[in-house]
């Protein structure tokens, strides 16, 4: 079993032992480690939010019905269930939501409806990751599949000229990260005065990572009257002013039950070197029930050293970091997703928003910067209320 699997960690469950390192900015983090811990586990989880629709009964356009049925959607998932009438009823929105809660559906499908009954309107999403970004947008080509609608995606890694020249197509939907956006803007290319319907998603991050002045400076171009949707995991302060000075009367619909699924079991194991702990790392891989593994390292150059290593010891592995080009990003994440690859070793612009069926495990292999990180980076597996495991390596 995989408790007896990680019995010699010898770690007392009940201690008050934190884990002391630095953070990006070279000052101490003090985390308590038993917040990696979390023993009790359940097979079945039923969420205990009751939902109210069925996706045959929001006032949407049979083709887009067919479409999401087609796309194998049956029962709304509770921000879908609680999300959509408002934004189809035009009201500005803060979901508030566990990651792998279907957030993208909900606001995709009402924006989507929109456009059906208006080709005129015109959406811009903003996402932190490029991976996030391409992620909507193959969603977006399910739902909108027959529909006429367009979409252009806007991320580094990739030709700015071709995404000027799809946006001289004029596409329904701009789906982009905020340092592209901002450069498409500076260069007269993107002329947001059309755009009355934004979506900021994973805002959390996007501070995170110091996207916050950009955001700022790519609201402040929109239309005044527009339709303002905000999704996030976490509320910090500076995302609450963010929700203060660009919604208008906004619903807020909080379906977070709480910090990570019950349904994820996490543990910790000790180590002394590294030696020992790439050693570890080794013996559980090798074990049958690490089927589909998703490793997060704290630096690029570490992610890809350590990928590079489990590839000489023969494990079906690859890396995904921002040194790596956005074709050579997705390309890898394509494989993982088909479960052409065993094992994906990331830096944590994996840890947001990405939907990636059936991972078995999460490894942090260094641990995360924050806790939010932590919660961000073991919510990859344990997905659509299915069984995960989680397991830092601390010393």
């Amino acid at each position: 079993m995989f408790r007896k699997s990680f019995s010699n960690n010898r770690y007392n469950h009940k201690s008050r032992f934190h884990s002391f390192r630095r953070n990006n900015n070279g000052q101490k983090k003090n985390i308590n480690i038993s917040r990696y811990i979390n023993t009790s586990q359940s097979e079945t989880v039923e969420s205990n939010i009751s939902i109210t629709h069925r996706f045959e009964d929001f006032p949407i356009s049979d083709k887009l019905k067919q479409n999401i049925i087609s796309h194998g959607y049956k029962v709304p998932t509770p921000i879908q269930d609680q999300a959509i009438m408002p934004i189809l009823q035009g009201r500005d929105l803060v979901g508030i939501a566990n990651t792998g809660t279907g957030k993208t559906a909900a606001f995709l499908i009402p924006l989507i409806n929109k456009i059906i009954q208006n080709r005129t309107e015109k959406v811009l999403i903003i996402v932190p990751t490029r991976e996030l970004a391409v992620q909507i947008d193959e969603e977006l080509k399910a739902f909108a599949k027959f529909l006429n609608i367009y979409s252009v995606l806007c991320i580094g890694g990739a030709s700015i000229n071709r995404q000027i020249s799809e946006i001289r197509r004029n596409p329904h939907l701009v789906i982009g990260t905020p340092g592209r956006l901002k450069d498409l803007i500076q260069r007269r290319m993107l002329n947001l005065a059309t755009f009355k319907n934004i979506v900021l998603d994973e805002v959390d991050r996007m501070i995170d990572i110091g996207f916050i002045h950009d955001i700022r400076f790519i609201v402040s171009l929109l239309p005044k009257s527009r339709q303002s949707l905000f999704f996030s995991a976490t509320v910090p302060q500076e995302v609450n002013g963010i929700v203060q000075s660009f919604l208008t009367n906004p619903v807020t619909i909080s379906v977070k039950v709480q910090e990570i699924a019950e349904h994820i079991h996490q543990d910790v194991i000790r180590v002394k070197d590294k030696n020992e702990k790439i050693e570890k790392l080794n013996s559980m891989l090798r074990q049958s029930e690490f089927t589909k593994v998703l490793i997060f390292g704290r630096t690029k150059w570490g992610v890809e050293r350590l990928s590079r290593s489990l590839k000489e010891k023969g494990f079906n592995a690859d890396s995904i970091h921002g040194n790596k080009s956005q074709n050579q990003r997705l390309t890898v994440l394509s494989m993982f997703k088909q479960n052409r690859l065993q094992i994906l070793v990331a830096t944590d612009i994996a840890a947001r928003g990405l939907d990636i069926v059936d991972v078995s495990h999460v490894i942090n292999y260094d641990e995360p910067s924050t806790y939010t990180d932590y919660i961000h980076r073991i919510g990859r597996t344990g997905r659509a209320q299915k069984s995960g495991k989680a397991v830092t390596f601390v010393d």
